[in-house]
């Protein structure tokens, strides 16, 4: 079936999926974005943009008061398709710019500071407002998009997500073995679940989905029944 016949369809969901590194999470979304002609939102763009305004104003990545008000004041938004997705920054095309290592170390400061956070979580439901879109992220399903009509928790054994994880890591050109992704994945799957402030955890009304025996074309054509269901 094609996008645009699916599309006029149903009506246009928020679509938030939860799972543990390895599920298959980011994968899927792009997949089912494609499939709904969906806007996919990727919240790693979106801190990586704050992290760019903070090296394009020369703000001191130890002042997280500053940080906090930049988050809030950029307009950030986020077009295309999932495999051509464009990122703007106060209406500047900064696609290419973001993936920059001066922006991406920015970034992975900014997203612990909890105003920046929340001022993201705020621009998220802000992209969401009018449905149409799928996301997948940490707490996507308890705190970003909490009433989100269609709630998925992917997730799938240690072995399979290990494997996964440890092709698209050696298509980067990363020298990895299977048993040291495991123990990397074991040790963030630790993290995740423990930690204070939002673990990782199904949300009660979320739709479980073990893809481990699942090839992508079966988990999407799964979750495109489910959505029908929802019209």
């Amino acid at each position: 079936m094609n996008t645009s016949a699916l599309s006029t369809q149903h009506s246009a969901l928020v679509i938030a999926i939860d799972g543990p590194s390895g599920s298959g999470k980011s994968t899927v979304g792009k997949a089912i974005a494609r499939r709904l002609g969906y806007l996919y939102i990727d919240s790693g763009a979106v801190y990586r943009a704050i992290g760019l305004k903070t090296v394009e104003t020369n703000t001191a990545l130890e002042d997280s008061a500053a940080i906090a008000r930049l988050a809030r004041q950029s307009e950030i938004r986020l077009e295309g398709d999932p495999d051509h997705l464009k990122v703007f920054l106060d209406s500047h095309d900064v696609t290419t710019e973001i993936r920059l290592p001066d922006a991406s170390h920015a970034s992975s400061v900014v997203a612990t500071i909890r105003e920046v956070r929340e001022a993201v979580v705020e621009k998220l439901r802000e992209m969401a407002r009018g449905g149409g879109v799928a996301m997948d992220c940490r707490d996507i399903g308890t705190k970003v998009f909490p009433h989100a009509q269609l709630k998925l928790f992917l997730d799938a054994s240690i072995e399979v997500r290990a494997s996964r994880r440890c092709e698209e890591e050696r298509e980067r050109g990363r020298d990895v073995s299977v048993e040291q992704i495991r123990a990397e994945l074991e040790e963030r799957d630790r993290r995740d679940r423990e930690r204070t402030a939002t673990p990782l955890v199904k949300a009660p009304d979320a739709i479980f989905l073990d893809t481990s025996d699942m090839s992508l074309d079966r988990v999407v054509e799964h979750v495109l029944e489910i959505v029908r269901t929802r019209s």
